[in-house]
């Protein structure tokens, strides 16, 4: 889906680790949706907590601040934790088939290790003062590709 619709405070739309926060609430969804009436508390915690990462992904970009968007990754970083309990726990459970816990984690993995590496370079410049307000985009998706 591409957008006509750019300004810096929209920049987080670039991020590639956004991108695939969003991709893993699409198929979170598809997945929970389908769950019965009995397991719909479970489903909509999922829904949830998968929600809130891309969500504190945009709120710390739009933030300005690198104390803040150090803040809201690492609370993002949190929510995914929380999905990825869940994730396990249902599989466990045989709530969720090989497939779908297999899609849902390697997904999951990606993100945790992207936010973890922006994190970690995001606090090395908060340190050394070399903090620039435009977050570069290039910058961030680098880190997040890299393995």
């Amino acid at each position: 889906m591409e957008d006509i619709r750019k300004n810096k405070n929209r920049g987080y739309q670039q991020l590639r680790i956004w991108k695939d926060s969003i991709e893993l609430y699409r198929i979170t969804c598809a997945i929970f949706t389908k769950y019965p009436f009995e397991l719909k508390r479970i489903a909509s915690q999922s829904i949830a907590s998968v929600d809130s990462v891309h969500r504190n992904i945009a709120e710390g970009y739009c933030r300005k601040s690198i104390k803040e968007y150090i803040q809201y990754l690492y609370i993002a970083l949190s929510s995914l934790g929380e999905s990825i309990s869940g994730f396990t726990a249902y599989f466990r459970a045989g709530q969720l088939n090989k497939d779908e816990f297999n899609m849902l984690d390697s997904l999951s993995f990606k993100i945790e290790n992207g936010l973890i590496k922006l994190i970690q370079t995001l606090e090395i410049k908060r340190d050394s003062n070399d903090w620039i307000d435009s977050l570069s985009v290039k910058e961030c998706n680098e880190l997040y590709e890299t393995e």
